[in-house]
């Protein structure tokens, strides 16, 4: 795929994107950036919803990752759906109840000044990091496919994305966020849909066959009950699958600021209810084309096709894999497949990351101007849009930076990356909250950041020695709930402190 056709596509959705933004923050104001007016229609907001849950992570990432765990991920899939139920009665009427601009007020009005620090400062450090992680996958990608082959360096590439991210955000806020959301729901989509079609093509198939035939797959095992140990074991994955969607949705700024775009609670429950039906089955979608890739590869007699991110050889001089996340990449734009399918490929990934970045970077600017800097106690309407502004190009500039430095150290799968660091930047937040809603207990306010850090340290040295200390048990995903645990805990051992000191 020539470099001139991959900048033509990126173009040509900036465009829209850019439209989109515009038509969005006309008039907008603080109110319009945080919270969209509260005048999102429930089923626009269940839309918008499946592009904000798949991120250009999910979107490369997924299918390749077949090789390794099958279709397991589905496992978790069913936990979402679990956890989104709970989202839905728990957590929504109490969010509309107390009528937050943020999500961590309620660890304020709850707790005090502590833990709502607490809960800001982790929700900053986990959306930040995850942020520009999954904003790092296009930059690779469009180093190796466009800036790459012009001689320009992957630190311009970088500044030229985080400025686009900027500007296209800047006004419009959760308005324009949603409104781009649509976009990258339509194009993420229609770019698997066409994909299996083309690829169904190629191998000279009909859909019937071709289920079959991904159906008897290998790589197509969904249910993985006989190892405990195994990180793919259906417990350990549906009950992260639960607890992870709680957390890194009903818990997450980035996430809720669309649901709670809702004009009322039962409109923002159906949203959130419609939402995982739909993500459920698209990521079905990623799966099944990932075992169609890997069938394509075997019969054109590819057996290590070469990352198209991180191109490698083996000591035979053959094309060698350096990592699963490459095989969509590599199918779509050098495997010998249509022009179109390798559109798609670049269409899609380009619709997932920008969408991502622009709704991070809005929800890190609301969740440090209201939480952190406390914007809306301090400061009048024309002194708080100041500062939102330059809070707003702060965190561009903050997440370009950790940008590069995920350049420096890749070495896992992203999307195994990605939920690892959930876990453990999650966890203290899914903890609090979780102490808040079904204790009437308080603790000591001032010393929750230190249960906090314990819980992340104790964590830690767990999953370092899990093997070696329980019989070769190996902890995967559920160290959130391990997390959430130990903060909770320390939350209540600090309740005795304070009750004892009274």
């Amino acid at each position: 795929m020539k470099p001139a056709t991959v900048a033509a596509t990126v173009a040509l959705y900036l465009a829209v994107l850019f439209f989109i933004s515009w038509r969005t923050s006309r008039r907008g104001d603080n109110t319009t950036f945080f919270t969209g007016g509260r005048r999102t229609p429930w089923y626009v907001a269940a839309l918008a919803m499946v592009g904000a849950a798949i991120s250009g992570v999910t979107f490369i990432s997924v299918p390749g990752s077949v090789a390794q765990s099958g279709f397991s991920y589905l496992q978790m899939v069913a936990g979402f759906i679990v956890g989104n139920i709970v989202i839905a009665y728990v957590l929504i009427p109490m969010f509309y109840r107390l009528n937050v601009i943020s999500l961590y007020q309620y660890l304020d009005d709850r707790f005090g000044s502590g833990s709502y620090a607490t809960g800001a400062w982790f929700f900053f450090i986990s959306k930040m990091t995850g942020a520009a992680l999954r904003a790092f996958l296009i930059c690779a990608v469009l180093q190796t496919l466009v800036f790459g082959p012009y001689g320009v360096p992957f630190v311009v590439n970088v500044a030229l994305m985080m400025a686009l991210v900027w500007l296209y955000t800047r006004r419009g806020g959760v308005r324009s966020v949603i409104g781009t959301d649509l976009l990258k729901t339509f194009c993420l989509v229609g770019s698997v849909v066409l994909c299996i079609v083309f690829m169904m093509r190629e191998l000279g198939i009909g859909l019937g066959e071709a289920v079959e035939q991904v159906s008897a797959h290998d790589y197509s095992r969904t249910l993985f009950l006989d190892d405990a140990h195994d990180g793919r074991f259906f417990w350990k994955q549906f009950l992260a699958g639960i607890f992870m969607a709680i957390a890194m949705t009903g818990l997450d700024q980035d996430m809720m600021q669309r649901t709670l775009s809702c004009r009322n609670p039962r409109e923002a429950q159906k949203n959130i209810v419609i939402s995982i039906l739909l993500q459920a089955a698209v990521i079905a979608m990623f799966l099944f084309l990932g075992v169609l890739f890997y069938i394509y590869l075997a019969g054109k007699g590819i057996n290590h096709p070469a990352g198209a991110l991180f191109p490698m050889t083996d000591a035979a001089g053959a094309e060698a894999i350096g990592d699963s996340d490459d095989v969509f990449a590599y199918v779509a734009t050098q495997s010998g497949l249509p022009l179109a399918v390798g559109v798609l490929f670049v269409l899609g990934l380009i619709s997932s990351t920008y969408s991502a970045a622009g709704s991070a970077l809005t929800a890190l600017t609301t969740s440090f101007t209201v939480d952190i800097m406390h914007g809306t106690k301090r400061y009048d309407e024309l002194g708080l849009t100041r500062v939102r502004k330059r809070v707003h190009a702060a965190m561009a500039v903050t997440m370009g930076v950790f940008i590069l430095i995920f350049d420096a150290c890749k070495n896992t799968s992203l999307i195994d990356m990605v939920y690892t660091l959930a876990s453990y930047t999650y966890g203290p937040i899914l903890g609090m909250f979780a102490f808040g809603i079904l204790s009437r207990r308080r603790p000591a306010d001032r010393y929750v950041p230190a249960a906090a850090v314990v819980g992340v340290a104790l964590c830690l040295v767990l999953q370092l020695n899990s093997e070696r200390w329980f019989g070769g048990y190996r902890f995967s995903y559920e160290i959130l709930l391990l997390n959430a645990f130990f903060t909770a805990v320390g939350m209540w051992l600090l309740s005795l402190k304070k009750s004892s000191a009274q």
